[in-house]
């Protein structure tokens, strides 16, 4: 990578994303990916062999007579990102490779909501984590709205509307900086390197203190400009449910937002409990604390449901730091799924994630590897 630049205008840029997505790869195994003949993928990967973005990595043998295959791949470790989870009261900033694997992370808090003290922190916490390396991109990823990647329409966790945030952070750290909803940038990552890389369609869901959705059909994401407003969190389960903020009754939010979980449980059992302590007095059998989580695993249950019904995905993703509700009410939720589901059809595969907060800022780093690789980063300005 060093001694070329990825390029948007080179021919050669989607044998390299492919083998950046999925390789190492044999070049019968990239040609078929690709539907290139052998002499159109030589020509297109020879300059990239001669640059050094694609290198040979060994042998492959597939039990054929004849010589083994040699195999093709990116120097992962040759350009460093960095991913960042904004959160209420946290900054989390993780040090990437080119695939999005996290080479170190670590967390801070932020003292208050105010716009140059955020960005003031998250240029502390980047120059902290970049040690002797020289990031080439910054990705980060926000429950917000968001517009061209770069501007913060509205952020209601904290209290931002209209944040130029990427603008800021490049000027700050002289690094050029995007940024998204979060839910989308982790949607990304498993698109391009997670349990969605070999999936037409997939969709994601993600769990805490709000719900998220994500989707990508026909190989590509599905977003649009009211992406990040939190539209999922409105679609009705149960019409007997608890009413949310909105005067929604049973909707996806009053039913599944670990805030609210946690409020109900603390009111019937006359004490305050967190999210955690409701789901672990839920697996001790607890009655109250079990009915309530059982409810929202139903919810959920039918939440995939209808994604399952109206996308026909190959994969469900379970992500957030919610997802431990998945572990806690997994019958309950195969109930929900049941419950709005022809029994002739298959459910997909659901993987549940870590919920580990790194796990979104591998999303935020892929965010800034693709725009890397496309060619869409712009010089940043100097350090102020």
């Amino acid at each position: 990578m060093s001694q070329r630049s990825w390029s948007a205008e080179d021919a050669s840029l989607p044998v390299a994303i492919e083998v950046l997505r999925r390789g190492p790869l044999s070049r019968a195994e990239l040609a078929r990916r690709l539907q290139l003949t052998r002499g159109s993928l030589s020509r297109l990967s020879a300059p990239l062999l001669q640059s050094g973005i694609l290198r040979e990595v060994g042998e492959h043998n597939d039990g054929r007579v004849g010589r083994p295959t040699q195999l093709l791949d990116v120097d992962a470790d040759a350009s460093t990102f960095v991913g960042i989870k904004l959160r209420e009261r946290e900054v989390v900033v993780a040090l990437t490779n080119l695939r999005g694997q996290i080479l170190r992370s670590l967390a801070a808090p932020l003292e208050g909501g105010d716009p140059a003290a955020v960005v003031a922190s998250i240029a502390d916490q980047v120059e902290r984590i970049r040690g002797d390396r020289s990031p080439s991109a910054i990705g980060i990823g926000l429950g917000a709205l968001v517009r061209d990647r770069s501007h913060v329409v509205r952020a209601p966790f904290l209290g931002w509307h209209d944040v130029p945030l990427a603008r800021l952070v490049t000027e700050a750290t002289g690094i050029p900086t995007l940024l998204d909803n979060d839910v989308l940038a982790f949607t990304e990552y498993e698109h391009w390197f997670g349990e969605g890389r070999d999936d037409l369609r997939f969709a994601v869901v993600s769990l805490g203190v709000g719900t998220g959705f994500g989707l990508v059909a026909n190989g590509a994401l599905v977003t649009a400009d009211d992406y990040g407003i939190g539209l999922v969190g409105h679609w009705p389960i149960d019409p007997s449910g608890p009413m949310c903020p909105d005067g929604h009754r049973g909707c996806a939010t009053s039913l599944l937002n670990s805030d609210f979980v946690a409020r109900r449980a603390s009111d019937a059992l006359g004490e305050t409990l967190d999210y955690d302590a409701v789901l672990r007095l839920a697996a001790e059998g607890q009655p109250a604390a079990r009915r309530i989580v059982d409810e929202a695993g139903r919810g959920l249950g039918r939440l995939i449901a209808a994604i399952c019904n109206l996308t026909l995905p190959q994969h469900v993703i379970l992500a957030g730091e919610g997802v431990g509700l998945a572990h806690v009410a997994g019958d309950a939720i195969h109930e929900g799924i049941r419950a709005d589901r022809d029994p002739r059809a298959t459910t997909p595969p659901i993987v549940v994630t870590s919920g580990d907060n790194t796990e979104w800022c591998r999303g935020a780093a892929a965010l800034a590897i693709q725009a890397y690789v496309q060619g869409r980063l712009h010089d940043a300005p100097a350090k102020t």
